[in-house]
């Protein structure tokens, strides 16, 4: 077995794009997700080591101090981090010449031979879901051979093997949570929505739901659901109460963990018994005795899609929600007192100054818990990024500033990027800035002193976030302003 390291690399102060962020940015508050797509096949490759470098603040000093323990290096890369995670390969292989370097991930899985292109120290690319791949890369099996590869051969032609079939056996899969108590802090990952600390890890992987713009089924996962079986699940959560006592919130990161209720359910009783709060990303279909069941079974908090509050948008995006379904859902949530952290997307097809406003005030009517704005973005692989290169839609390739804060590269005819990008100053500000928000997040402080030292800190975040966001659209303008001069 060679000696392998998983890294997810450094980047951006603050950066959110390792392994398990869905939207590869700076946020508005620290936020980092566990880096999922690294443990999985960490946890199935022995003596394995795994480094989630920008929640550990680790530098690229600490990355080479690695290059000589290890002779597989396994890099988590995506669109936005690309060129910085090549350098890092290029440092690695500098310090390191026998080092065998590749790159997993969505951008890696859609455009391999880009990916190995863009620096000759990256040996290959792991495309579809590169677990197995990952563990026979590590066992020595010939490179020819493995399946879902594309590499670098001798001559330096890139070569693509055949494709891997999807894991269907989700029990035999290993749990991540050993490697995470082997090889991370979790007092570093932060979620403004999530108790502190929280763990997140899937239960399984694919999504039935035809999102246009989602990224992981459409690149990775794919559209069926695949799961481990409830009784595995409960016995994981055993364990991993075992390992984290200190955890207070545990996130099932399944991109829509209620989409099979009964397992759902069966599988929240099992919380229950073992006395653990939790949460999952859901669909806003899910009927009221569903949510009770889950509620009375430790459900603490939904992650929910809203996207859009324009039914247009919705239905070009294949989002399969009627918005009277969203405020029937919301209804429910409240009336049971779950919460609900509600996200929405601006600069989605057909978006106008109109239709961003008609989601600002969908928001503020449905009002749940906190909110997360993100940019449309494009990525490689999504049905989104096809139709913007047919419709020519981009403005630009960039999916992020010099400082990992998330921008637009669209714009529309009666939308510029610009006009985007400030959309989402407006739409924060506009539902924070009431009443009802304000007295919930005084109530959280005032019942809780760690709670009223994370609300400050996250404020004054915020509130930096919204600055440098303005300064970014203001130097954007000046830019645009110049280049309409020289023409």
């Amino acid at each position: 077995m060679k000696k392998t390291l998983f890294l997810s690399p450094p980047s951006f102060e603050g950066f959110d794009g390792g392994a398990g962020s869905r939207y590869q940015a700076k946020r508005e508050i620290t936020s980092y997700w566990f880096p999922t797509w690294l443990a999985q096949p960490a946890a199935m490759v022995p003596g394995s080591k795994l480094m989630d470098a920008p929640p550990h603040h680790l530098t690229g000093d600490d990355v080479l101090n690695e290059a000589n323990n290890h002779e597989l290096f396994i890099l988590h890369t995506s669109a936005p981090t690309l060129a910085n995670d090549a350098k890092c390969a290029e440092t690695i292989k500098a310090r390191n010449p026998k080092a065998m370097i590749g790159m997993i991930g969505a951008h890696a899985a859609i455009l391999p031979q880009s990916v190995i292109n863009s620096s000759p120290a990256i040996d290959f690319a792991c495309r579809n879901e590169f677990d197995y791949t990952c563990l026979e890369l590590a066992q020595g099996k010939p490179i020819s051979e493995i399946a879902g590869l594309s590499y670098r051969d001798q001559a330096g032609k890139i070569q693509h093997n055949h494709e891997r079939d999807l894991i269907e056996d989700w029990d035999s899969m290993p749990s991540v949570l050993p490697v995470y108590h082997q090889n991370l802090t979790i007092e570093n990952y932060f979620i403004g929505y999530l108790l502190h600390p929280y763990v997140s890890f899937y239960t399984g992987r694919g999504c039935p739901a035809k999102c246009t713009f989602c990224l992981w089924p459409q690149t990775i996962g794919g559209h069926r659901y695949r799961t481990k079986s409830p009784s595995v699940v409960i016995r994981e959560m055993a364990e991993g109460k075992e390992l984290f006592p200190q955890v207070r919130e545990w996130m099932f990161d399944d991109d829509t963990f209620t989409i099979d209720k009964p397992r759902a359910v069966e599988i929240s009783k099992g919380m229950k018994q073992l006395g653990l709060t939790w949460s999952c990303n859901a669909r806003a279909h899910v009927d009221y005795d569903t949510l009770k069941q889950l509620r009375d079974n430790g459900l603490r908090l939904l992650l929910v899609g809203f996207e859009s509050g324009n039914q247009e948008i919705l239905n070009r995006i294949k989002k399969g929600i009627k918005l009277d379904m969203a405020r029937e859902f919301m209804a429910n949530c409240r009336k049971l007192g779950i919460k609900v952290h509600g996200t929405f997307i601006i600069g989605l097809p057909i978006e106008t100054q109109e239709t961003i406003e008609e989601t600002i005030r969908f928001a503020q009517e449905l009002d749940p818990h906190t909110i997360q704005v993100s940019i449309a973005a494009p990525y490689p692989g999504t049905e989104l990024y096809a139709q913007a290169m047919q419709n020519g839609w981009f403005d630009n390739s960039v999916l992020v500033s010099g400082s990992g804060i998330q921008t637009s590269s669209l714009r529309y005819e009666h939308l510029s990027a610009d006009e985007i990008e400030e959309a989402v100053e407006r739409m924060y500000k506009r539902f924070y800035f009431r009443m009802k928000p304000i007295l919930r997040i005084v109530r959280e402080m005032a019942g809780d002193k760690h709670m009223m030292v994370r609300r400050l800190r996250e404020g004054q975040e915020f509130f930096s976030y919204l600055k440098e966001r303005k300064e970014i659209s203001r130097a954007h303008k000046v830019q645009a302003a110049a280049v309409g001069s020289q023409a």
